[in-house]
């Protein structure tokens, strides 16, 4: 799967971003489109491998705390790419991606699998958790020609899974969609 290799990547470049007291940073965009917290160091990396639509590179920060992994990436699609398509189908089937292999319902209890919105944008929540509260959060978003995803594991204690909504949570845009 792409998207694990990407992440096993992600943690060979270092990043940029501004202190944030604690054991936490905020990381900005190179083009101040966003902006989201993480737990410190964050390691950045570009994939140079695209997909169809895409108009650029994939960019990605990761950092681990506990063991516990936190995953942002976007890739800019190409002009309009979105704006022919149904966003909320769109953020749905690339927020869900393989999860159902992946994850089976057989085995994991899916807590949160839902069409939500941020900033008036459409996008996908996705929280599946194990038999021992071990969890997988996953949001993703699309923003005019722009996808984000965030990917964070949490152990099944409080302070974990405090973290991981912390994290999942901090994204915010530059711009908001007017209805």
């Amino acid at each position: 799967m792409k998207r694990r290799l990407l992440l096993l990547s992600l943690l060979a470049v270092p990043a940029t971003a501004h202190a944030q007291g604690g054991d936490w940073q905020t990381v900005v965009a190179p083009d101040l489109r966003f902006r989201l917290e993480m737990p410190a160091p964050v390691d950045k990396s570009t994939a140079t491998e695209q997909e169809k639509g895409h108009a650029g590179a994939r960019v990605a920060w990761a950092a681990k705390r506990d063991e516990e992994m936190f995953d942002f990436d976007y890739v800019d699609y190409e002009q309009n790419w979105f704006s022919t398509r149904d966003t909320k189908q769109m953020a749905r089937d690339l927020g869900r991606g393989e999860a159902e292999k992946a994850f089976p319902r057989a085995k994991f209890k899916y807590v949160r699998d839902e069409l939500v919105t941020l900033q008036g944008w459409d996008g996908y929540a996705l929280d599946i958790q194990d038999d021992g509260g071990a969890a997988v959060m996953m949001r993703t978003y699309i923003v005019k020609d722009r996808l984000y995803r965030l990917l964070v594991t949490a152990r099944g204690d409080e302070k974990s899974k405090i973290a991981a909504t912390r994290f999942v949570d901090s994204l915010r845009l530059a711009e908001t969609r007017q209805p």
